[in-house]
């Protein structure tokens, strides 16, 4: 079975990912079975810059196909912020409530269009070598909320209402959000790809 690794330790991604890819006749797993796989410093100031620093520095260490994938908020009121520095906002990588009342901090001031965001992905596959073979994108739009609603997904989902829905990707069901989000976005481009570049010839 083809080994396909997300060049990521999180496994909420890494879930999404299974979720996503799922039925491919993959061998999906993410950098925990390699210890010893180097940390990238995610040092470019764009989101295909992260994710391909990611795959291009792991593939070839690793010997394996990988997906770096790197991901945020943008809102364009706040001149792009958070941006690529989404996961350490407030200063603390990951801490996902700082983030969140930094980002209600910094919108108070705002109110209607003003508050309007979005989610992107970018993924970048590349092969055993380092070689990029595809980049591709993935863009959710919403509004940032006034005050956290729903329990559900991670980061800056309590906050960010899909109009379609009225509600969150906090209160969303997984199903629903993994059929729209920016992730599924990206990742559903990437499907053929990995079945053209993966799949043995019979």
């Amino acid at each position: 079975m083809p080994k396909l690794v997300l060049g990521s330790r999180n496994k909420k991604k890494l879930r999404e990912m299974i979720d996503l890819l799922g039925g491919l006749g993959f061998d999906l797993t993410d950098l925990t079975p390699y210890p010893t796989a180097p940390e990238v410093d995610e040092t470019a100031n764009t989101f295909v810059g992260n994710a391909t620093l990611k795959a291009v520095t792991l593939a070839p260490v690793l010997g394996e196909w990988v997906i770096g994938e790197d991901s945020g908020l943008v809102v364009p009121a706040l001149g792009g912020a958070p941006g690529v520095d989404s996961a350490l906002y407030a200063g603390k990588h990951g801490d996902d409530a700082a983030n969140n009342a930094k980002l209600l901090a910094e919108l108070a001031p705002y109110s209607g269009p003003d508050r309007a965001a979005y989610y992107i992905s970018t993924a970048v596959l590349a092969d055993p070598t380092g070689k990029v073979v595809a980049s591709v994108e993935g863009r959710c739009h919403g509004v940032i909320v006034t005050e956290l609603r729903g329990t559900g997904g991670f980061g800056y989902d309590p906050l960010f209402l899909v109009p379609e829905y009225g509600k969150t990707f906090g209160e969303l069901p997984p199903e629903v959000k993994q059929k729209m989000s920016h992730r599924a976005r990206a990742f559903e481009q990437l499907r053929p790809v990995l079945s053209r570049c993966l799949t043995p010839e019979l």
